[in-house]
């Protein structure tokens, strides 16, 4: 099977799993809550405790696609959303709320963009970098697809029956689609090989290093997710323009991926991970100078740096450490980034109600120390053969 049309499917089930699980809660959290007799929070914190979940099953998840390949365990998510959304279509109140959310996290674990990059390195090895940059371009649009369908299938249905539904799109769409994924068994397994005491220190300090970046960069992506339009108020824009300005997110994600699949390609994805990383302080700075006047313009640019930052999750660890064992070391290295995102919302929730928009100073501060760790980062030349 050609790699363009793996590419397809995988970036099309990916659109799905994306967007009948980690953008459900916007849609779906304030009538869920209303019907169950709950507080919106409470929704939110069963939703955090699925991302929780994702991270500390993400390394076992890696290692299985690692050994088996991917085909079996994005197939197999597809059943575990399912079973997750049957659960939560079922909750009368917050102890099966919370089993349902679980259930999505261990499915989320298994189908999202840690399990595809996985899958991907299992199949082309350090070829595989245009086919990580390829499903997340098309994975930019789970939001544009997921919210628009879920508002109204729940108009139609009711909360519970736009689950039933997503129910559906899992078993009708995404299995049959991830079932023709090519299976890795023609690619002989690729395992680490044994290296020098010395090359294992500066393999786990480099790891631990790009954990932390990774760290830095997750956080500030789910805090400006969750308060950008309290943000743009602060800064003094009108609701009408944060909106707006909110609503230009997602077209710089894709637009910065496809600059990344372009103009990007053949560089080093260290030197995408930089550009992506100072985009942030970048654009904060130009918000806390002009405030409202430059609302858009810290959007685009914001926006690009984190639809970069996804590819670079998947691409950077390829190219410093290799194609064997990436699925469980990169499942390790963005394991704490999956932490700080399900607490990212509800701790600068904080800063934004005691500082306003001067919260953005944390979020520049711990960006711009993750940029200058990019440079501390150790990058194997191309005659030196990458730590496996």
């Amino acid at each position: 099977m050609s790699k363009s049309r793996v590419v397809l499917l995988l970036g099309t089930t990916q659109t799905l799993a994306w967007a009948g699980s980690y953008y459900l809660p916007a849609i779906l959290a304030a009538a869920m809550a209303r019907d169950m007799g709950v507080s919106t929070s409470t929704i939110f914190v069963a939703f955090s405790c699925a991302m929780l979940i994702s991270a500390v099953l993400g390394p076992r998840v890696g290692a299985v696609i690692d050994r088996h390949g991917g085909r079996g365990m994005l197939a197999a998510s597809n059943l575990v959303f399912a079973a997750g959304l049957g659960t939560l279509a079922l909750a009368s109140g917050p102890v099966v709320l919370f089993v349902g959310w679980l259930v999505m996290g261990l499915a989320m674990s298994m189908g999202l963009y840690e399990a595809g990059f996985a899958t991907l390195a299992r199949l082309y090895g350090k070829e595989a970098r245009s086919a990580i940059t390829g499903i997340t371009l098309l994975g930019g649009f789970a939001s544009t697809l997921g919210w628009p369908l879920t508002a109204a299938l729940q108009s139609e249905w009711g909360w519970r029956g736009a689950c039933l539904a997503w129910i559906a799109i899992m078993l009708l769409i995404a299995l049959p689609l991830n079932l023709l994924l090519p299976r890795a068994g023609a690619r002989e397994a690729v395992e680490p090989k044994p290296l020098p005491t010395t090359a294992v220190r500066q393999t786990r300090r480099s790891a631990l290093l790009m954990a932390a970046i990774f760290s830095v960069s997750s956080f500030t992506a789910a805090a400006l997710g969750a308060h950008l339009p309290a943000l743009l108020l602060a800064a003094g824009a009108t609701p009408a323009a944060a909106i707006a300005a909110g609503a230009l997110l997602g077209p710089a994600q894709v637009g910065a991926r496809v600059l990344e699949f372009t103009l990007l390609r053949k560089a080093h994805p260290l030197l995408s991970a930089r550009l992506a990383q100072i985009s942030h302080p970048v654009a904060a700075g130009l918000l806390l100078i002009f405030g409202a006047p430059a609302a858009m313009v810290f959007a685009v640019v914001h926006g690009a740096g984190n639809g970069i930052l996804t590819i670079v999750r998947g691409t950077l660890p390829l190219a410093v450490f290799g194609a064997a064992g990436y699925g469980a070391r990169q499942g390790m290295i963005v394991a704490p980034g999956r932490f700080l995102s399900a607490l990212a919302p509800a701790v600068f929730g904080f800063f934004v109600e005691g500082y306003g928009v001067a919260a953005l100073w944390l979020t520049i501060a711990l960006s711009l120390a993750a940029f200058i760790g990019l440079y501390w980062l150790r990058v194997p030349r191309e005659s030196e053969e990458a730590p496996h």
